[in-house]
């Protein structure tokens, strides 16, 4: 089994480097153009993937859409795929005072009721773990979000807590691991 993953195409708060969490925004003409360049890849090298499972937001949603018409394959929704809750940091520059620090913070919340990196990694372990349990022989595609694919690649690959807090996937990168 093979878990591929992907973050969602560009949106206009990606553009501007603002933080997106759970404001439910959609993707930019740019955003659109990356995910149909997805997934023309994907059905032209990836075609072993059987399944996708996406985010239930309209960004990841709609990246799932272009990459499931060319593969054939209808999307499943998983609420566990949501972006990181950033709480008051959300709508805020990526480089506003504290953000990075709070990444930092395993334990600890993100100010104004966001969740701690230990809530997403709950949610976003346990979906991985119940897929390999549900479909040991299916290759899978998670179309998600930035925070997500931070951890999904945690799953993967260790990472300290500096390299955790750089971590980078761009806008339609696919990666994948397995166990």
């Amino acid at each position: 089994m093979k878990i591929y993953f992907t973050r969602h195409g560009e949106t206009e708060w990606n553009s501007r480097n603002i933080i997106c969490g759970r404001t439910d925004i959609e993707l930019s003409e740019k955003g659109r153009l990356q995910a149909k360049a997805l997934a023309d890849r994907l059905a032209a090298k990836h075609r072993d993937i059987d399944m996708i499972v996406c985010s239930p937001m309209k960004r990841a949603r709609d990246t799932a859409g272009y990459a499931a018409s060319a593969l054939g394959i209808e999307p499943v929704y998983d609420d566990r795929l949501r972006e990181w809750d950033y709480g008051s940091f959300e709508g805020k520059p990526r480089d506003a005072e504290g953000f990075l620090e709070s990444k930092l913070e395993f334990g600890c919340r993100m100010a104004g009721g966001g969740e701690s990196v230990f809530d997403l990694v709950n949610r976003v372990y346990g979906l991985i773990d119940e897929l390999y349990e549900k479909y040991p022989d299916k290759n899978i595609l998670l179309v998600c979000h930035g925070g997500v694919c931070r951890v999904i690649e945690t799953y993967f690959r260790d990472m300290t807590r500096e390299e955790f807090a750089h971590f980078f996937m761009g806008n339609c990168e696919l990666k994948w691991g397995e166990k």
